[in-house]
């Protein structure tokens, strides 16, 4: 759970300094897309934040070999709170009292959920969900042509279910891999859903933050990285709670789903108020 944790922190904090650097290199000058990442990319907080990615990802990758993935899931969402409070620290953001709120919320979930969830499951699943995971990230990307098409509204929801959806497929893959040997990954076809469907959650997630309500496509986020993978868990990866503490491990996960939902506006890089800014020197 510690790592579960500690991924949450590095992917919360590195949203916010990617949100310092890359708002310093479109202040600092015209240009396309290239040339603010160029600029950005020489941004020791650009940098830093890539990094903190790199290790939350790792992070990620050794909760779900060490705990059931409702717990890894909900942490995981719980990076919208990090994102929330390193803003409001680092680039005064304000936060309202319903949003303090969330964010008191969502730590209650994960303790609840620590005490109460046990082991990582110890089943194989049957034969088939390795076959499944790669159908379900190709879907993901035929998910994300449907979706493009659709009005503002619908398309951030959907684009932000189907990246949850991927990410969730990532969450999955990682349990169903035995070992990293190459003799190990390349027959599995989990190895392949793992790549197939990170890729297709960051085009899609990206897509929908741009095309559409933050808020709106970081809720469908939630839902899709939570629910869907957390069944599968327990369902076919054996995945338990501690004896007689099921229900705990129930409301925890609700709980921070939902202090998560609360929180949906920090699913990109939050925006300064115009008294803060105005404020600062």
């Amino acid at each position: 759970m510690v790592c579960a944790l500690g991924a949450a922190v590095c992917f919360g904090t590195a949203t916010v300094l990617q949100a310092i650097a890359a708002r310093s290199a479109a202040a600092s000058g015209p240009g396309g897309d290239v040339a603010l990442l160029w600029r950005a990319l020489r941004q020791w907080r650009y940098l830093a934040g890539l990094a903190l990615d790199g290790l939350g990802f790792v992070l990620q990758i050794l909760a779900l070999r060490s705990v059931p993935i409702y717990a890894v899931g909900a942490a995981l969402a719980a990076s919208l709170a990090v994102t929330a409070v390193v803003a409001a620290r680092l680039l005064t953001v304000r936060l309202s009292r319903v949003e303090w709120a969330a964010v008191a919320v969502v730590c209650a979930g994960l303790a609840l959920l620590g005490l109460a969830s046990g082991a990582e499951g110890d089943e194989p699943g049957p034969g088939w969900l390795p076959w499944a995971m790669l159908g379900a990230a190709a879907g993901v990307l035929l998910l994300g042509v449907f979706g493009g098409r659709l009005p503002e509204r619908g398309r951030a929801l959907t684009l932000g279910l189907g990246a949850g959806l991927g990410f969730g497929v990532v969450e999955v893959s990682v349990r169903l891999i035995d070992g990293f040997s190459p003799g190990e990954l390349f027959p599995n076809p989990a190895t392949y859903a793992l790549l197939l469907g990170g890729g297709a959650a960051f085009l899609l997630l990206t897509t929908a933050l741009q095309r559409g309500s933050v808020t709106t496509a970081t809720a469908g986020l939630v839902l899709g990285e939570t629910v869907a993978p957390a069944l599968i868990g327990v369902v076919w990866l054996g995945d338990r709670t501690r004896p007689g503490l099921g229900w705990l491990a129930i409301a925890g996960f609700a709980v921070a789903v939902a202090g998560a939902l609360a929180l949906s506006r920090f699913g990109e890089a939050p925006v300064e108020t115009e008294a803060s800014a105005a404020a600062r020197p």
